[in-house]
């Protein structure tokens, strides 16, 4: 094995990390904040890459192809939240639904301009385009590196997530997933909190579907197949390595972050060591189950150890 080629696989991991971070940034507002599984992220991942290449390939610029993504992320959320709040649908099958709905939607977006009108994937160059990260550029010191702009977009993303939970309507949103009957005493209502959250979230995934459409060159309606868990991977493990030093709102997600990041290069080394590449999804459902289950460990581990020092005493 070459470490050589570890080390030049790393800065890869670390810009895919910090785009997938704010991903999971989105996921961390249902999973945690509004105690809620939402599944439709697995589609929403696709749509935004999908809106944000069909708008730049059709002459719109990056930024406004970056709005139209988050916009149909909070769209996509929207259905959700009409799913599940006006219709009664439990959350979970809510977000499958969507999920499902959205599969098709995508393969629509991808395809307009085609003969067939729907397409699965999508390229887009930046030879041709103005892109705001390119693999291409992860190894350059300057400030089209993605690492760098990754940065810039997860700082910012936390500046105004912190600024907005902050806010009135953002505490009563953390008051909704915090104690449901609680909230609804005090006048808050409940559902519009529950749909706006889903909203929020689902157009921040989107926002990184964007950028990683662009740092990859393409989008694709499979590209999101399988994200939630590597949302759910990057929260969970920026809670159990950071959750005692992170207490502020902002270092938790910026914790989030970090996850994604970790999670990442634990990939490349994985991969590194020589696993086969088809074996991935396994090894994402095995990162998730071990880091779920260190907090129950711990626990068992520190009341045991409780338990002896008072049999001793």
């Amino acid at each position: 094995m070459n470490i050589q080629s570890l080390l030049n696989a790393l800065p890869g991991a670390c810009a895919q990390g910090l785009i997938w971070g704010i991903m999971a940034i989105g996921v961390y507002i249902t999973y945690k904040i509004l105690d809620m599984a939402d599944l439709s992220v697995d589609g929403t991942m696709a749509t935004g890459g999908a809106v944000c290449v069909i708008m730049m390939t059709h002459g719109y610029s990056v930024w406004v192809a970056l709005l139209c993504a988050v916009l149909a992320g909070i769209l996509a959320g929207l259905v959700t939240g009409v799913f599940h709040t006006l219709m009664g649908i439990p959350v979970i099958l809510a977000g499958i639904l969507t999920q499902l709905g959205l599969y098709s939607i995508n393969l629509r977006i991808l395809g307009i301009g085609t003969s067939a009108g729907t397409a699965s994937n999508l390229t887009i160059s930046v030879d041709r385009y103005n892109l705001l990260m390119s693999l291409r550029h992860v190894r350059e010191i300057a400030l089209n590196n993605p690492i760098a702009v990754g940065v810039i977009f997860v700082a910012a993303l936390i500046g105004v997530m912190y600024w907005f939970f902050g806010t009135e309507l953002g505490c009563s949103l953390r008051a909704t997933g915090a104690n449901q009957n609680m909230s609804r005493a005090q006048g808050i209502n409940t559902s519009l909190n529950k749909v706006l959250g889903l909203m929020i979230s689902n157009g921040i995934v989107a926002l990184s579907s964007a950028l990683l459409c662009q740092y990859q060159g393409f989008a694709d309606v499979n590209m999101g197949r399988g994200a939630i868990v590597i949302g759910l991977a990057a929260v969970i493990i920026g809670d159990v390595i950071f959750g005692k030093l992170f207490t502020n709102f902002a270092l938790k997600l910026l914790a989030v972050a970090f996850g994604a990041i970790i999670y990442y290069l634990v990939i490349q080394v994985v991969l590194w060591l020589g696993l086969n590449s088809s074996d991935l999804k396994l090894l994402s459902a095995l990162i998730v189950a071990v880091f779920l289950a260190a907090p129950y460990w711990k626990e068992r581990y520190l009341s045991r150890t409780k338990k002896e020092a008072k049999a001793d005493a």
